[in-house]
């Protein structure tokens, strides 16, 4: 069983920026494709970004592509969202969740193919 803690949310103006951290526990980390998403007031779960497990692979939803950046540190347990020109679109919750299985491609972008979920940090953007 793998527990997920994300933290690094908070109040931001736009143009601003803000680094999330999900820290990983219970499991062989590295074993894992860790994705970030988010779900603002009234709308689904969306997926914002995907690492592979060595890192060597990352993919990004269109609305975030060139803002915000994910990477991993395999010995630090930690995957990381790294948020820049943030605008009142990008307030939501976000989780960070692990993918254990392997997909074509090394991962899935799909909410229902991740196993494991944190709790969530509220990111709001003002204007």
């Amino acid at each position: 069983q793998v527990q997920l803690v994300e933290s690094g949310g908070g109040l931001v103006q736009t143009g601003g920026s803000l680094r999330l951290s999900c820290a990983a526990s219970g499991g062989t980390f590295s074993n894992y494709a860790m994705g970030w998403f988010r779900q603002a007031p009234g709308k689904e779960r969306e997926f914002v970004a995907v690492i592979s497990r060595s890192g060597s692979s990352r993919s990004y939803a269109d609305s975030v592509k060139g803002r915000f950046t994910i990477s991993r540190d395999n010995a630090k347990n930690t995957v990381y969202l790294q948020m820049n020109s943030l605008n009142p679109e990008d307030t939501a919750v976000y989780y960070c969740a692990a993918q254990a299985k392997y997909y074509p491609g090394g991962y899935s972008y799909k909410t229902n193919d991740y196993d494991y979920w944190g709790q969530g940090t509220q990111v709001t953007v003002s204007s």
